[in-house]
């Protein structure tokens, strides 16, 4: 009877020691592998979720045109799904949600010695790259690229010509949402390093991190596709403050540029991310400032990659938590606060509180 005793008590010791070792592993840190297909999961499960409200969400987001969904928690993979007709090797475009990896960019060129972004914007484009007499020319600087405050008019969105970029307002005194200087910030860093971008970026960032994706131009507009995964992998990078797998890619003070507010105009907005949790937030087309958080039902600490049709990387800090949604545009939408990012987190917390 003590022998049979002693065997049981060894059993549930062993076991309780392996479930303890299981949750540890699974709180930590995990980053998928290179040029792989294997990626860690977890179970909405294991991590207590109310798997009973999976099915509202999974409709919420078919009916409203998305093809890629996931989430990770610690890294690891507790949601992926495909919807009309998409698939896990299938390609996307992010839109304006690249912003983000063009703001990384530059922030690894002035790490690395080429630019600096006090500098004027001329000093690496040359003189009248606007229409702006140059006086007014020389205020606007590479960080007012980053953080929409050049002053251009932007009623010409897309247009990066000289002859589109016209005066409204002296650099660092308006905000508005402005494609054309953004777009200029690749040609930045291209005459900073004296290399393509889309080789520089595939260097410094996609190789690094197993990005699966290329630029391509189309009109006025640069733009990144890649799968969801490659979506996920950068949101991943970010949650781990431009760390991967112990490999830091971009200094601890630009990365906390990027992600924290850039100026006083539109508090919800970094270097080319958007921030939830703040006082006020501007909308694209606009000059109304709105009181209260971009994401009401977000959490405060949420960033965004956001691009047109609603292609989402949020990263939530506090919940070690990336999730990411491509897809077709929503009936009810907008480029921030629209009331499809309302309605999905809606439907993400029934899921994850």
């Amino acid at each position: 009877m003590k022998h049979l005793f002693y065997i049981l008590a060894c059993t549930l010791f062993f076991s309780c020691k392996s479930s303890d070792s299981d949750e540890a592993q699974d709180s930590e840190m995990y980053f998928p592998p290179l040029a792989t297909s294997t990626w860690q999961t977890t179970s909405p499960s294991d991590l207590q979720w109310q798997t009973n409200n999976l099915t509202t969400l999974y409709d919420y987001l078919e009916n409203n045109g998305t093809k890629g969904f996931m989430i990770l928690k610690n890294g690891r993979i507790v949601i992926e799904k495909y919807f009309n007709g998409h698939s896990q090797n299938a390609k996307y475009n992010w839109y304006s949600a690249a912003k983000t990896l063009t703001s990384l960019s530059v922030g690894i060129a002035e790490q690395e010695g080429f630019l600096d972004l006090n500098n004027k914007t001329s000093d690496y484009l040359g003189v009248n790259w606007t229409s702006l007499p140059i006086e007014k020319e020389n205020l606007i600087h590479i960080k007012h690229q980053l953080t929409m405050t050049t002053g251009l008019n932007e009623a010409n969105f897309t247009s990066s010509l000289p002859t589109d970029l016209t005066y409204l307002a002296d650099a660092g005194t308006r905000w508005a949402y402005h494609n054309g200087p953004y777009t200029l910030l690749q040609s930045v860093v291209e005459n900073a390093t004296n290399t393509n971008f889309s080789d520089y970026f595939n260097e410094k960032i996609a190789s690094k991190i197993g990005l699966n994706g290329f630029w391509f131009t189309t009109g006025d507009l640069h733009i990144y596709r890649s799968d969801t995964r490659s979506m996920a992998r950068f949101g991943l990078l970010i949650l781990n403050q431009g760390s991967w797998n112990n490999e830091q890619l971009i200094n601890q003070t630009y990365f906390n540029a990027m992600t924290n507010t850039s100026q006083n105009i539109n508090k919800s907005y970094g270097y080319l991310w958007w921030l939830n949790g703040k006082e006020n937030f501007m909308k694209p087309s606009s000059q109304v400032v709105y009181d209260g958080s971009i994401i009401p039902n977000a959490p405060d600490d949420l960033i965004a990659a956001l691009g047109a049709n609603d292609q989402k990387i949020y990263v939530i800090p506090s919940k070690n938590m990336v999730v990411v949604r491509c897809g077709d545009s929503p009936e009810t939408t907008n480029l921030a606060a629209s009331g499809f990012d309302n309605l999905l987190w809606e439907k993400i917390n029934a899921v994850i509180n």
